[in-house]
């Protein structure tokens, strides 16, 4: 186990935790491809037009950062989704607890779909809103939220260290510093504030405990389990995004060291 410890691990996620060992895992936090295709070229690639930005290190014609499509982000999503379900139960501890990103709204009920998907392996506990505040993307009714589903392994009560009873099931908008991030083109394009997982993993880990992404992505969860002492497992498909990961952790490192020193 100790080989799996406070390292990113390049790879198809589906086959990397296969050598996992059962009853490993004392929380999961992870943002999934949705199946989006986003920034494939669509409305998200074009962000800066759509916020009257322009990037000024690229062409003036552009105004806009290139297409940086996601592995796994179109229909395929969902079958991954599905097929990773029994990996994360057979990983988890009794009561531990899978903190799942997903999308809010429509036309796609997903949040509603995948809700009962994991409720047919685990057991659904809620779905939390965060509230990134106006504008979202989109058309009519642009998209402002995503969704949190948070559920647990049968057979335990869920671990759940808050003592202030003051907990909802919305995070709104600042909330403990978590805001939306409108990614440069050097990010990775769909990147979660660390404070967004940071939250979770204070509320369901103690120190040491260990937190596992197997879609890290830009790292965010990992950074956040980081500052929080607990112990992380990461793993990314893209070894761009995994080398991404990989370079900033070791920044927060050296700059926690710079602190503590």
């Amino acid at each position: 186990m100790e080989k799996w410890l406070n390292k990113i691990h390049q790879g198809d996620c589906l086959e990397l935790m296969k050598e996992l060992p059962d009853g490993s895992i004392d929380m999961i936090f992870t943002d999934p491809p949705y199946g989006h295709n986003n920034n494939n070229g669509d409305l998200i690639s074009k962000r800066e037009k759509v916020f009257g930005l322009v990037d000024r290190s690229l062409p003036s014609t552009g105004c806009q950062n290139p297409a940086r499509p996601i592995a796994n982000d179109g229909p395929e999503a969902n079958d991954l989704f599905k097929a990773i379900l029994p990996e994360f139960k057979r990983v988890m501890k009794p009561g531990s607890c899978c903190c799942c990103c997903c999308c809010g709204g429509g036309p796609d009920p997903q949040f509603a779909r995948w809700s009962l998907w994991i409720d047919e392996v685990l057991e659904f506990k809620q779905m939390v809103v965060w509230d990134k505040g106006p504008m979202g993307m989109g058309w009519h009714y642009r998209r402002s939220y995503e969704t949190v589903l948070v559920s647990q392994k049968a057979g335990a009560a869920c671990f759940w260290f808050d003592k202030s009873s003051k907990i909802e099931n919305i995070i709104r908008p600042g909330y403990l510093n978590i805001r939306k991030i409108i990614p440069s083109k050097i990010q990775h394009p769909t990147p979660k504030p660390e404070e967004l997982p940071g939250h979770f993993i204070r509320l369901h880990t103690q120190k040491d405990m260990v937190v596992l992404d197997p879609f890290s992505g830009g790292g965010s969860t990992l950074v956040a389990a980081q500052k929080l002492g607990r112990k992380y497992i990461g793993m990314e498909l893209s070894p761009e995004y995994c080398e991404m990961a990989r370079e900033r952790i070791k920044r927060e490192t050296a700059q926690m060291s710079m602190f503590h020193g």
